[in-house]
């Protein structure tokens, strides 16, 4: 009796391997066998996960477009690969890798994100688009200067970035009193604003666009006053396996180099060329 289940059961799974070998079989242009670049060409549209911040991807709250510095130069690489349209899917930033290999309606990040080696683990990135550093948010009426005046102070940082890590190196070597973690860069600086924290560490593109929006109340540490210690280069990242959707992307980006359109967007941010990152100088070679 317990051999004629045992066949029985075996039976059963024979003939449902049978019918998913056929009805696969029969699928036409079965998605399971092409890569994500054919994906989204047949589609048209790619999908690119952000936290939607300013000004690297985010919606303006004006035109409801989706803009930003990454936003536009994955867009016009995309456009040069024959895909014309592009859409943002909202994720937190600490969740966006996690999410670009667990939900396969993205096909793409790209928020501001330092190439880092831990990242490298997660995910495969795209030829450097440009690079930055950390710069320090204070009120404008502050008794911060230099560096040497965090000793009692309070800062602050994003979820998942680089400088939240430098905050708490800070904490941990007694350079500051405390660090607080925030959701998103809207949240920090708020916090800064209102002087719930005394100063926030954050992206140096994020600092010179708020500049350039003329904010009365908040400063950045100048150069002089405060030197940058966490430099670092973005990319935008894709799945491991999603080697000729990068490599694609890439030709594009360097073409974009070459004929200078990633300057011309970066300047467009009121970015200077101390931002643009050469051909030669932004390569990451895929395995």
């Amino acid at each position: 009796m317990k051999i004629h289940k045992k066949l029985l059961v075996f039976a059963i799974l024979l003939i449902n391997i049978i019918q998913l070998i056929f009805c696969g079989a029969n699928i036409p242009n079965n998605e399971m066998t092409k890569d994500r670049l054919e994906r989204v060409k047949e589609k048209g549209l790619l999908v690119i996960a952000s936290s939607n911040d300013i000004p690297f991807a985010y919606i303006d709250p004006k035109t409801k477009e989706f803009t930003g510095i990454d936003a536009e130069i994955i867009r016009e690489a995309a456009k040069r690969l024959g895909i014309n349209k592009v859409e943002m899917k909202q994720i937190p930033f600490s969740d966006l890798l996690k999410q670009l290999n667990t939900d396969d309606s993205i096909d793409i990040v790209a928020d501001g994100m330092y190439v880092t080696d831990e990242r490298k683990k997660e995910a495969l990135f795209t030829n450097i688009l440009y690079k930055e550093s950390e710069a320090i948010i204070t009120p404008k009426v502050s008794k911060i200067v230099f560096k040497e005046d965090f000793k009692n102070a309070v800062v602050g940082a994003q979820i998942g970035t680089a400088f939240l890590d430098l905050a708490k190196k800070w904490k941990a070597e007694g350079i500051v009193k405390d660090v607080v973690s925030f959701k998103n860069q809207n949240d920090l600086l708020s916090a800064v604003s209102t002087k719930k924290i005394d100063a926030a560490i954050t992206d140096s593109v994020f600092a010179s666009y708020m500049i350039s929006q003329n904010n009365l109340y908040l400063k950045v540490l100048p150069p002089t006053d405060y030197t940058p210690e966490s430099p670092g280069k973005i990319a935008a990242a894709v799945r491991k396996n999603d080697v000729t959707l990068a490599k694609s992307l890439n030709e594009k980006i360097d073409e974009m180099k070459d004929d200078k359109t990633i300057l011309e967007i970066l300047e467009k941010y009121s970015l200077n060329s101390n931002y643009f990152v050469s051909v030669k100088d932004g390569h990451i070679y895929l395995n």
